[in-house]
């Protein structure tokens, strides 16, 4: 399992970066490794057991240690920082950033700017996100985790040979850092390099054998090669070594969608859904019985367990996710030919958000989405004047933004606007500067 993330695909999954040591001190430590900043050697404890957990991806049982942490030390920057990303909810994600970020200027230099990283990106803007992660592997070359962190951002943001290139030099740093050989792992897969692909997991199973992520991954990989039994084995080793690793449960679920095997792929989320322990695992297996039901053309259904997981958002006041759901169903009956269902499902989102107490960042993130989302609409309702009015608009404020997704999104919009008016040889020039 490349991560257990929950905050409704609001948040670029890239940011579940690998997290950095640090020490009582604020400047670099003198093995050249990032300092944990906190004056309690009881906190320090703590943080060092959840950020252990949490870099073996069971982000649910790192939780209490880093609370433990933060309820000692309640200025300790880096464990609002793991603990948002450990957060099972998007509410919670924001509020744990937002401490972190009021906290950064009494941290490290390396703290500060891993903190900053994960804040630029959950505003869009992943440009200075890559400025941040850039300087902290020039501030701290010898620092596995450094590396670990700017090769994660890159495989984010899809350049799998860039994650390569700084993932394996952090492999090099420290070759008993697990979690870098399974970014490696993914790195090489999307590449697919699956001969090297399979070298990296083989490596991180040899070094965490107990652990059942290392299967996980392994099974992901069987998977993109369309191994799907052999797979669900591998998902099934990870589920006897701990039976909660609630992401192998979702994986076998996927490759029995894979399988077409609809109905037991809807089963298991169902038993899943009853065994899960918090919201995030929840919405989880609400999620992927969604898919199962889109991939099958069952259109009424999906939008039912869409429902199901906005209401658990809802419960809560989670506009994060609340809005992040509103434009999934918007997606799907978008995808469905249902435009003006999906424009209102749309608008909804918007509303949610403008609503909330996120950030003005955030909101303007979203504000961004609603022209690309109208601009789709204008143009599969025949309205092209309109499509390429709002295509221009996304285009300018997506660039303004930094916004890497965003400006994939524009140029996608721009190619369907072209191959509607037959203009092909723009729609390949769009598309290929799209997310391919």
């Amino acid at each position: 399992m490349r991560k257990l993330f929950s905050k409704s695909r609001v948040i670029i999954i890239s940011l579940l970066s690998v997290l950095i040591i640090f020490s009582s001190c604020t400047k670099k430590a003198d093995d050249g490794k990032i300092a944990i900043t906190t004056a309690s050697s009881e906190a320090k404890d703590d943080f060092m057991k959840g950020r252990d957990l949490f870099e073996k991806l069971q982000q649910r049982e790192s939780l209490r240690y880093f609370e433990n942490a933060i309820a000692t030390d309640n200025e300790f920057a880096a464990a609002y920082y793991y603990h948002s990303l450990a957060n099972p909810t998007a509410k919670g994600f924001f509020e744990d950033l937002d401490n972190a970020v009021v906290y950064a200027d009494k941290a490290s230099e390396g703290e500060r700017l891993i903190i900053l990283a994960l804040k630029a990106g959950a505003d869009g803007n992943q440009k200075l996100q890559e400025e941040y992660l850039k300087k902290l592997v020039e501030l701290y070359p010898d620092d596995e985790r450094a590396h670990g962190q700017l090769g994660q951002f890159y495989f984010g943001q899809q350049d799998y040979e860039l994650a390569v290139q700084y993932l394996k030099k952090s492999t090099e740093i420290a070759p008993d850092y697990s979690l870098s050989y399974n970014m490696l792992g993914y790195s090489y897969r999307n590449l697919e390099n699956y001969d090297e692909a399979e070298k990296a997991f083989k490596k991180y199973i040899e070094l965490i054998p107990d652990d059942p992520n290392p299967y996980d991954s392994y099974a992901e990989m069987l998977s993109k090669q369309g191994k799907y039994k052999e797979s669900i084995a591998q998902y099934k080793k990870a589920l006897e070594i701990n039976p909660d690793f609630f992401a192998s449960q979702m994986g076998i679920s996927n490759d029995l969608i894979y399988l077409n095997k609809y109905s037991e792929a809807k089963e298991n989320c169902d038993k899943s859904y009853n065994l899960a322990k918090d919201d995030g695992e929840r919405r989880f297996a609400l999620f992927t019985k969604n898919v199962a039901c889109v991939d099958e053309g069952n259109i009424e259904d999906a939008m039912e367990e869409m429902q199901k997981q906005y209401n658990l958002a809802k419960n809560i006041d989670d506009a994060g996710a609340m809005s992040g759901d509103l434009n999934t169903m918007g997606n799907i009956l978008f995808e469905s030919g249902r435009y003006d269902e999906a424009n209102l499902k749309y608008d909804e989102a918007l509303v949610v958000l403008e609503r909330s107490n996120l950030s003005e960042e955030v909101k303007e993130n979203s504000r961004r989405l609603d022209v690309y989302n109208r601009g789709r609409i204008a143009l599969m309702t025949g309205k092209t004047e309109d499509a390429k009015k709002l295509a221009e608009e996304f285009s300018m404020r997506a660039n303004n933004a930094n916004n890497t997704f965003q400006i994939w999104q524009a140029h996608y919009l721009n190619g369907l606007i072209a191959l509607q008016e037959n203009n092909y040889q723009l729609a390949i020039s769009e598309f290929e500067k799209s997310n391919m």
